[in-house]
């Protein structure tokens, strides 16, 4: 949202606030750009047609990021994962197809690759879900590939690989590691890794994701559309790894932190082993480069968890986020046009 309202653009934001914070709307919009006039929000939920019929009116470009994104969660709610996930996504392709929307943009995930044993792992193999978070974007992937086919509606897959980045919830039993671990470490309690630690994955900040959503929304090749691509660095990290490296960051304005050690619980099902990802498809065919690798978004993220933490506004626990949806409106004259990601 915020990048896009920089580049003039007009955005609408869809969300139900199960877990997103309005406090990162109103410090976007806060900032020294006359934001406000460019943005609409809607609060709903994608399970409901019409709430996605209203964002998606007169849209150019939809890029649709709701979802309970929760390996853990979909294990322990698989009937609520499948709602939100799966019929939600076909309410925003039926509201994006009558809409008429130029391109739809949708988020799938690294979980897809499931048992496979390729590594890394690579858009063509695909192994068998591990969970009913992983079959869920599996599916999502077909369906959009379908309304493609017999809609003629443009569609671009994004796979992420563990993005992470300001603004990203540290709270809740779902929340993702890196903002989770942040908070843990910030408030002196040790940080649980599952598993012996050497479980890898391919961290991605924010901003790598953003480049992937604009050029996904725009690239002129139709060739391009009707798949899916990895979202990452290419870069293989085990969760110790990465706990070195947060703590030594931190440790810079705490040395107190320096002796921190993580606590080792047992493996959880569902849990990929090791993840990295292939980026050539996205190299060649949307001309995506990452411009972080982890230890620089680490170092953003970082600075803003701890600049919120000394100002007391580490958010409280909520639910985990299944209604955002983002869409955009057509570009004034004269701007680039350009997709959008949620706040």
């Amino acid at each position: 949202m915020e990048d896009l309202l920089a580049l003039g653009q007009t955005v609408v934001g869809v969300d139900n606030f199960s877990t997103g914070h309005r406090s990162n709307i109103d410090e976007v919009l806060s900032g020294p750009l006359e934001s406000s006039a460019h943005f609409r929000m809607v609060e709903g939920d994608i399970r409901d047609l019409e709430t996605c019929r209203t964002a998606c009116e007169g849209a150019d470009y939809v890029l649709h990021h709701a979802a309970l994104g929760s390996v853990p969660w979909s294990m322990d709610d698989p009937l609520r994962t499948n709602a939100v996930n799966v019929d939600g996504f076909i309410n925003m392709l039926v509201a994006a197809k009558d809409a008429g929307v130029k391109r739809f943009v949708y988020a799938s995930s690294s979980a897809v690759y499931g048992d496979t044993a390729d590594y890394p792992q690579v858009e063509q193999s695909l192994g068998r879900p591990l969970s009913p978070y992983a079959a869920s974007k599996t599916t999502n992937e077909t369906y959009a590939v379908a309304f493609q086919m017999s809609y003629g509606l443009r569609v671009v897959g994004l796979r992420y690989f563990n993005v992470f980045g300001r603004r990203q919830d540290p709270a809740g039993a779902y929340a993702a590691v890196i903002p989770r671990w942040i908070a843990s470490l910030l408030r002196g309690e040790r940080c649980r890794i599952f598993g012996d630690g050497e479980t890898t994955r391919d961290f991605c900040y924010i901003a790598n994701v953003l480049q992937a959503n604009l050029l996904a929304a725009t690239v002129d090749n139709v060739e391009a559309t009707g798949q899916a691509y990895n979202v990452a660095c290419a870069e293989s990290v085990s969760l110790n790894e990465l706990f070195r490296m947060m703590r030594d960051r931190l440790a810079l304005n705490d040395p107190r932190l320096s002796v921190a050690v993580p606590q080792y619980d047992p493996f959880r099902p569902g849990d990929i082993r090791f993840s990295c990802a292939s980026i050539e498809k996205a190299r060649k065919m949307l001309s995506f480069d990452p411009t972080h690798d982890v230890d620089q978004g680490l170092a953003e993220a970082l600075d803003w968890y701890v600049e919120r933490a000394r100002a007391g506004v580490v958010q409280s626990p909520a639910p985990h986020r299944h209604g955002l949806a983002p869409s955009i409106r057509p570009a004034p004259l004269g701007t680039t046009p350009a997709a959008r990601v949620a706040p």
